[in-house]
């Protein structure tokens, strides 16, 4: 066994250096966060928009396999073409894509299962489970209490997708439906 030669102090420093080190950071990680747009909340919603995209990834994750149609395509897979706009204000050819249609089949499946287990809906109870489930707050528009139902949208649009939820938070009589959001500009024009 070879002696240890170094005194003690060399050993409990980092420890306490590691201690400080940590208050400072939860210090530092407290500033900011009150949401007044300096540097900490923007931090903050940096990191929110890429856990936002990596879930949109992960329950996409089983629609990798679709394609993407081609210029001029995408009407839904079992549609046909409707007589009226699908979404107010959307042009009557402005359809999902596969990706999107088989996205929104895996988003719906997730947000009624959550929101069905949600007593008494309202709409903060239903935006704190939205978050919970990854949907950051600039993507939760029109949340608004209609009677005992919640009402809200969700702009999923992602990689040139146009995809968006709809959906009526009610207990077991949740239901969420896509729709189509236009390819740029602002979702708050929707619905």
């Amino acid at each position: 066994m070879t002696p240890i030669t170094a005194p003690v102090s060399t050993f409990t420093r980092p420890r306490r250096t590691l201690a400080v080190a940590a208050l400072a950071a939860l210090a530092l990680a407290g500033c900011g966060a009150d949401g007044s747009g300096d540097s900490g909340s923007a931090g903050r919603s940096t990191s929110e928009r890429a856990a936002f995209a990596a879930m949109l990834d992960e329950v996409a994750q089983p629609c990798s396999s679709t394609t993407e149609p081609e210029e001029g395509e995408g009407l839904a897979p079992t549609a046909t073409p409707p007589t009226e706009p699908t979404e107010p204000g959307a042009p009557a050819e402005a359809r999902l894509s596969d990706r999107d249609w088989c996205a929104s089949v895996q988003h719906e499946q997730r947000i009624i299962q959550a929101l069905q287990a949600v007593p008494d809906p309202t709409p903060a109870k239903v935006r704190r489970s939205l978050n919970a489930l990854g949907y950051i707050d600039e993507r939760i528009h029109g949340l608004q209490q209609d009677g005992e139902v919640t009402r809200f949208r969700l702009d999923l649009r992602a990689k040139g997708g146009r995809l968006c939820e709809a959906g009526t938070a009610a207990g077991e009589e949740t239901d969420v439906v896509p729709c189509v959001a236009p390819a740029t500009g602002s979702f708050e024009k929707q619905g």
